[in-house]
This record gives structure tokens, sequence and C-alpha cells, in this order.
């Protein structure tokens, strides 16, 4: 029994070595990739922060990785949140969007976040959720942007 457990352990540190050398590539971008964003959105300062803390690590292009992020196999699971976060919307295409799917984005945020579907329960655990606030600050401004595309879409 203790000999299989000892062959079983060495083969899982030699695959996670082995990993080390496979990890994702990382999204690596300026800040500069959400400013058509924010200023198209009219962010205030209070919502940057939070855009900056809670959303932009997996929507937009200004990831702050962790260590960890760069030890396999959190790398990978950390690389298929930013990979689908970016699927689902994706900051840095702001400027590709339709005004119809700018609105349909936002809308989508909106749900998210009143739903506690976003920010993702998984990136809570490090880096603390929102709070009652929070989520209402950005509800808000969400629906207040919503607003002018309703208007822009009429003309």
């Amino acid at each position: 029994m203790n000999s299989k457990l000892i062959i079983v352990g060495g083969v899982v540190i030699v695959v996670l070595i082995v990993l080390q050398f496979f990890s994702p590539k990382l999204l690596e971008s300026e800040y500069a990739t959400v400013a058509q964003f924010e200023k198209e959105t009219q962010v205030t300062g209070e919502v940057r922060n939070l855009l900056q803390t809670k959303c932009y690590d997996c929507h937009g292009g200004a990831t702050e990785y962790p260590w960890y992020a760069k030890v396999a196999p959190v790398s990978f699971w950390i690389g298929h949140h930013i990979e689908e976060g970016q699927e689902h919307f994706d900051i840095m295409k702001w400027d590709n969007y339709s005004v119809k799917k700018k609105d349909h984005k936002l809308d989508e945020l909106i749900e998210e976040v009143e739903e506690n579907e976003m920010p993702l329960e998984s990136y809570n655990w490090l880096h603390g959720g929102l709070t009652d606030s929070e989520k209402n600050t950005l509800i808000s401004w969400a629906k207040n942007v919503r607003k002018e595309f309703v208007v822009e879409e009429s003309k």
C-alpha cells in the first residue's frame, strides 16, 4: 500500500513539475485598452475603481495577475476564467460593438451583478466580493449608460 502511494505521489509531483513548462500565455495589455470604454460610458472615479478591482482582470486588458497565476495548474484555471470572461464581455473590443450590442452587454452586466453571478464566487474568495453599495453603484451607472444608448439608437 505504501509503495503504491509513493509511486502515485511521485507521478503527481512529476506531472506538476512538467506542467510548469506549459502554462497558458498571460494576457498582457495596458490599462489604455479600456480608455475608450470608460470615455464612452462616462465612468466616474468610484465606478472606475470598482471596474479596476472587480471586472478588468477578466473582462478588460488590465489583468493584474497574482503570483500564483504563474503556477500550474492554477495558471490554467485562471487562464480559462479570463478566456471565458472575455468571450462573454471583452471591454477591449468595446469599439467594435454595435450600439445594440453595447446595450445588451450592459444589460447582461446589470443582470449578472444583481443575481450575484459576477464577480465569480471563486474570484471573490481571493479578491473580495461586491458590497450591496458597490452593486448598487455599478447597476445604477450601467442603467444610466443604457439610457444614452436607447436615445442614440432611436435617432
